[in-house]
């Protein structure tokens, strides 16, 4: 079975879990004898791993003045050439130039470099909504060039591009629901991702979810049949066992981490009120912030207020082996999320033998047992929580041993069966 995967990003240009998530799952899927996996991104660097799979930068694939097309006629299919609705332009001088001449009312003009290709960003900056539907024009080429038996688009950002690609094609979409905009917004929804999400969710023939917490939402918030929606969780890549370049721990106190994106979804600030509360009842204790996002500012100036900024130390962005070192140096990983539709980072630290605590309001809480769950706002208990584990060495014990044992049990390739099954299902109903 030859699969037509559309993401946003892999590694090692990730922000996030949305990347590492993909990686692993194609991984697991080329374990599997008879699948074969095209992924498309839309900015290419050279250095990604293409050891077991195919993968295709849109910035790469030429925008050609000529577009082909599948026209049914009395039940058989003809090939024809027709004038191409997607018109290149290369600069302002070009555009303005084929605005004089006649164009059917639809025609779209893209912006294209010398090569008549377009330029990506492969980012999430301000220009991402118009990457999107550029996206989405470069995969119906693709479509057109590549034999495949089925569509795979990875959230939101990659919904569009599946959608053209089955239009093109006639082959069925599966979606991946990584995360939704009530994940990301705490409730403060934007229209237009979310029309867009729904759009996705509605024109796929099937809706992998990551967990049944996101499985929820999805039926819920964007009215979509439960028949159609299957959860499958993610898993963990096996740990890295280079140190990395982080410096060693270099100090004799007890160090708790939070690793994620600075945002409200992460809950950062409950970390930092936890923090405090158990810095009244232990002294030996740094805290860890390790991230970027638009509420680091704001983290770092908490920190202040409540008198705690000489026990705390914000690291930025951290990727790669650089995580997997201040791991090793970590007593407890905490993950106070708000609403975190699985949570790849706990299945990490516990490879590491980091005892784990986690919100109740992860998807991830559906899976692990060997870990102390709390309510994201209840700071008491998280701080009661860790607390527990830095004072007595046989519950840290407990949660190491139990833990790394638990999360060997979580394997990509094992997802990947499933995910196969769910393509099974609509590939051979059509």
């Amino acid at each position: 079975m030859k699969v037509l995967m559309f993401g946003w990003e892999f590694p090692p240009h990730i922000s996030g879990g949305l990347g590492t998530a993909c990686y692993g799952l194609t991984k697991g899927l080329a374990e599997i004898n008879d699948v074969e996996v095209t992924f498309v991104v839309p900015k290419a660097f050279g250095d990604e791993d293409q050891s077991v799979m195919k993968l295709i930068g849109a910035n790469t694939i030429p925008i050609a003045a000529k577009d082909f097309y599948f026209q049914e006629a009395d039940k058989s299919m003809s090939y024809l050439e027709v004038d191409s609705l997607i018109v290149p332009y290369v600069s302002e001088e070009d555009f303005w130039k084929l605005k004089t001449e006649k164009y059917p009312r639809n025609t779209r003009f893209i912006e294209t470099n010398e090569g008549l290709k377009i330029d990506f960003s492969g980012s999430y900056g301000a220009g991402l909504m118009q990457e999107i539907k550029n996206y989405a024009v470069v995969a119906g080429f693709i479509a057109r060039q590549n034999h495949f038996d089925i569509i795979h688009a990875h959230d939101w950002l990659a919904y569009p591009a599946g959608i053209a690609a089955k239009r093109i094609s006639g082959k069925p979409l599966v979606v991946h629901v990584h995360a939704t905009d009530f994940d990301r917004s705490g409730g403060s929804v934007n229209p237009g991702v979310y029309a867009v999400e729904r759009e996705g969710m509605e024109a796929a023939d099937r809706i992998i979810t990551v967990s049944n917490l996101t499985r929820y939402t999805v039926i819920n918030k964007y009215g979509i049949s439960p028949d159609k929606v299957v959860t499958v969780y993610n898993a963990v890549e096996p740990v890295d066992d280079d140190p990395g370049t982080l410096p060693p721990k270099g100090v004799n106190e007890k160090v708790v981490t939070f690793l994620g994106r600075v945002t409200m979804q992460k809950g950062p600030e409950y970390f930092i009120e936890a923090a405090s509360l158990v810095l009244k009842k232990m002294k030996n204790v740094r805290f860890v912030m390790a991230g970027s996002g638009d509420m680091l500012d704001a983290m770092i100036a908490r920190t202040a207020q409540l008198g705690i900024a000489d026990r705390f130390h914000f690291t930025g962005f951290l990727k790669g082996n650089d995580v997997s070192n201040l791991f090793r140096m970590t007593d407890v990983f905490v993950m106070p999320s708000v609403s975190e539709p699985f949570g790849i980072v706990p299945l990490e630290a516990m490879q590491l033998d980091v005892p784990v605590i986690i919100s109740n309001q992860s998807g991830v809480a559906e899976v692990l047992e060997n870990v102390i769950k709390v309510d994201f706002w209840d700071t008491f208990a998280m701080a009661d929580s860790i607390h527990g584990i830095l004072s007595y060495p046989s519950l840290s014990a407990h949660f190491k041993k139990e833990g790394r044992n638990e999360v060997g049990e979580l394997k990509w390739v094992n997802s990947a069966m499933d995910v196969k099954k769910v393509y099974d299902s609509v590939v051979f109903q059509n």
